[in-house]
């Protein structure tokens, strides 16, 4: 799982709700990082994605918009460690989202892992419910990332 590597950015571990899950892809990371870090080219394989746009390169600073379930999110990057690690976050109705992803390679494959935090008051108002949406759409995300490289 994400380790903690010193001067990473991590999620924000005092937030209410934290998923974390991992999956082994059958592909090397050069193709899952291409996919990953190819946030215009996500609605051609997330299932969960109604409109995905990075207009500039993927790299620290930069911001992209998405969006799922009809919630339009804008995600400012926030690490980029080449074929290893990104980071991500920002607020979108309510919620304070950090992701953090790791890519593992293992041989001809690779071990994708990620966590996720929420915070905010949307999240606060329903708990149960907040981790039941985050965890489902970290298993439908990995998923489908597995499903794309392979």
């Amino acid at each position: 799982m994400i380790g903690g590597d010193a001067g990473a950015v991590d999620v924000d571990r005092g937030a209410p709700v934290i998923v974390a899950d991992e999956i082994v892809v059958e592909a090397p990371v050069a193709v899952v990082w291409a996919l990953h870090t190819d946030v215009s080219g996500w609605t051609s394989w997330r299932t969960d994605i109604d409109a995905a746009e990075l207009t500039e390169p993927f790299a620290e600073g930069a911001t992209f918009h998405w969006s799922t379930g009809g919630l339009a999110i804008a995600s400012t990057i926030k690490e980029v460690r080449s074929h290893r690690r990104t980071a991500w976050g920002g607020p979108a109705a309510g919620i304070v989202g950090v992701h953090v992803w790791e890519f593992t390679p293992e041989g001809k494959r690779t071990r994708v892992a990620t966590v996720e935090s929420w915070a905010g008051p949307t999240v606060e108002g329903d708990l149960t419910q907040a981790n039941i949406m985050l965890a489902g759409h970290i298993t439908t995300w990995l998923r489908d990332l597995k499903r794309a490289a392979e």
